[in-house]
């Protein structure tokens, strides 16, 4: 039983030692990474966005069809029901 209790005190040690040392290493990573891209935004800054020009506001064509585009469509349509629905 001696034994055994030594071996759980020298696992839960390896355990903590290992949480620390990536503790450790991530922390210093975070820190060098954020070091690097501050001196990197400094030598490259991002392109300001320029606005762009507001024209100004053409008259615009009706939003709808013609008349008689519509009565062709119409008419076509019509045409096309009366030939094909003799079923």
């Amino acid at each position: 039983m001696n034994g055994l209790t030594e071996l759980f005190v020298e696992a839960g040690t390896l355990m903590i030692a290992g949480m620390v040392f990536v503790f450790a290493f991530l922390g210093l990573l975070v820190v060098f990474i954020n070091q690097v891209l501050a001196k990197l935004a400094v030598a490259y800054p991002d392109p300001v966005a320029t606005p762009k020009p507001v024209r100004a506001k053409s008259p615009k064509a009706p939003s709808g069809l013609s008349p008689s585009v519509v009565a062709a469509i119409s008419s076509a349509v019509n045409s096309y029901r009366q030939k094909h629905n003799q079923n």
